[in-house]
């Protein structure tokens, strides 16, 4: 018998105006004991929705079943349980990950407190006892200086140590399952694999059943033994993990795949130099005496000398705090620095804010940096009105409208509003707010990481597109190697604020030098 059997479930939302919203359809699937199950989707796909419903997580009664679902956990009905059956399972026999492990963690108290929280209730042990298993759990899954860290609070730990935490509490009861909602999406490539490798290892260990949820086919791959493949709320195909990559069936699942297989693109080498760059600091005071003087200093960016040929891509890899976002927005004149930055042979120090238009930059998350209360016509319009007074109403319309066609969107775009788009459509208006000024070098800040695998392709070839067609030069900053291998022709590894291994492409993916390089390209999924 399988450990958990769903059956014809079914999952409604009921909306404001009494619409009724289906977001799971009719799936079925089992959870045999010691098997990893994955997941796998897109946003909007029911993933979540689906492993919430587990757990009796909705919010009943907004959403509802309907008579035909079922959920059994070792022959136990979870739909329609009462509250004092559910709370037995949540915690104790279910464990649960959640995504963001920041807004999971409670701010205000310590994470000894919190781990041993759910040791107290469940195994109605004492604090004193419990605060010694929260201490072994947090030895089990890999903390360093766990006595020390039980008396942390959540911001002072890093995001790979937070989701540790995360696992931690979950299988602070020795659940039978345990369910892990998109657990490495937010990590470097590095911790992501070792957290996958803790959660393999914690299953050997524990002897216990997983289902891993994940938009991205290539992490799944790495920890599943079963894979069902959802889109629009219904399971369109379920297999091992060898026969989904090997022998996929579904024409979804053969585009998930494809993904990944972004074709590599070398721009023509050229002997002209658009972006020099000379000695560039960026530290931040860390630490003052008693008279004021600042005695210590987060080293942001230390000592970097680059060059660029126009019509290239520089990627720039590295975990986070490395320094490449704030090496990409001191290039735009964002941060105060030290040393020189010239782009189009003009030192960035010595011209105005109105000068740099020929350097733009497009932010990770488009939600965040385009403004909710302007719509497109006026968001992509904003630099012309900044830049370019000369044009009439009428002309920088037409230029609107020309680069959101370049970009993939429509004239009917015009008047809508950024929460009106999808997290891909959004990214485009980004891109097409940074082209209409037409710039020479345009840096991308992470542009894909906060998309989903089949809209990152979408994105990527999109910017490969406008590249060849207007000869321009990108700085392409990511975690995401795969990206970065697509995207650049040569690439800067930075560690610590350094550049600690320059190179070709191929140098770097073929014959990386540095133990770091080697252990990100390893990492990759």
């Amino acid at each position: 018998m399988p450990i958990l059997d769903v059956k014809n479930l079914s999952v409604f939302f009921r909306k404001k105006n009494n619409d009724v919203f289906q977001a799971v359809k009719d799936i079925s699937f089992s959870l045999e004991a010691g098997e990893v199950l994955g997941i796998v989707g897109e946003s909007g796909s029911g993933k979540s929705v689906t492993a919430l419903s587990i757990l009796g997580l909705l919010p009943y009664p907004k959403a509802f079943c309907d008579k035909k679902s079922s959920i059994k956990f070792k022959d136990q009905e979870i739909i329609n349980a009462k509250d004092v059956e559910l709370r037995q399972i949540r915690g104790g026999k279910i464990g649960f990950i959640f995504q963001e492990p920041m807004s999971s963690l409670n701010p205000l108290h310590k994470i000894g407190k919190q781990i041993a929280e759910t040791i107290m209730i469940h195994q109605g042990l004492s604090k004193k006892i419990a605060l010694q298993k929260a201490l072994k759990l947090l030895m089990m899954v890999g903390i360093k200086n766990a006595r020390q860290r039980l008396a942390a609070f959540p911001h002072e730990l890093s995001g790979g140590q937070r989701q540790r935490v995360m696992i931690a509490m979950a299988i602070a009861n020795h659940p039978d399952i345990l369910i892990a909602d998109e657990p490495t999406t937010a990590l470097d490539v590095t911790i992501q694999k070792q957290i996958i490798e803790l959660l393999i290892k914690l299953k050997q260990q524990l002897n216990m059943s997983i289902i891993f949820i994940s938009h991205d086919l290539q992490v799944i791959k790495k920890i599943a033994d079963r894979v069902c493949v959802m889109k629009d709320g219904k399971i369109v195909e379920t297999d091992t993990v060898e026969n989904i990559f090997n022998h996929p069936q579904d024409n979804y699942t053969k585009t998930l795949i494809e993904s990944h297989n972004i074709l590599n693109i070398n721009n023509k080498e050229s002997k002209e130099i658009i972006l020099k760059i000379d000695g560039l600091q960026v530290w931040y005071p860390l630490k003052k005496n008693f008279w004021g003087k600042c005695i210590e200093y987060v080293k942001a960016v230390n000592d970097i000398s680059i060059e660029l040929d126009a019509g290239q891509t520089l990627g720039i890899v590295g975990e986070s705090g490395s320094g490449k976002s704030t090496l990409g927005q001191s290039i735009v004149g964002l941060n105060k620095y030290k040393g020189d930055i010239f782009v189009n042979n003009q030192n960035i120090k010595k011209i105005s804010s109105q000068e740099r238009a020929f350097v733009q930059i497009v932010f990770q998350d488009p939600y965040n940096s385009l403004n909710p209360r302007m719509n497109v016509e006026e968001i992509v319009r904003e630099g012309l009105d900044i830049h370019h007074h000369e044009l009439d109403k009428r002309q920088k319309r037409q230029m609107v409208i020309d680069v959101l066609k370049e970009v993939g969107l429509k004239e009917s775009d015009l008047g809508k509003y950024p929460h009106e788009f999808s997290g891909g459509q959004r990214q485009r208006i980004a891109i097409a707010r940074a082209l209409i000024l037409k710039p020479k070098l345009l840096i991308l800040d992470e542009p894909t990481s906060a998309l989903d695998v089949t809209i990152q392709a979408q994105v990527l070839k999109l910017l490969q597109k406008i590249q060849q067609e207007r000869h321009l030069t990108y700085i392409f900053i990511s975690h995401d190697m795969n990206a970065v291998k697509a995207m650049a022709d040569k690439i800067a590894v930075m560690k610590d604020g350094k550049i600690v291994e320059l190179g070709s492409r191929e140098q770097i993916f073929e014959h990386p030098k540095q133990e770091y390089t080697q252990n990100l390209i390893a990492a990759t999924i």
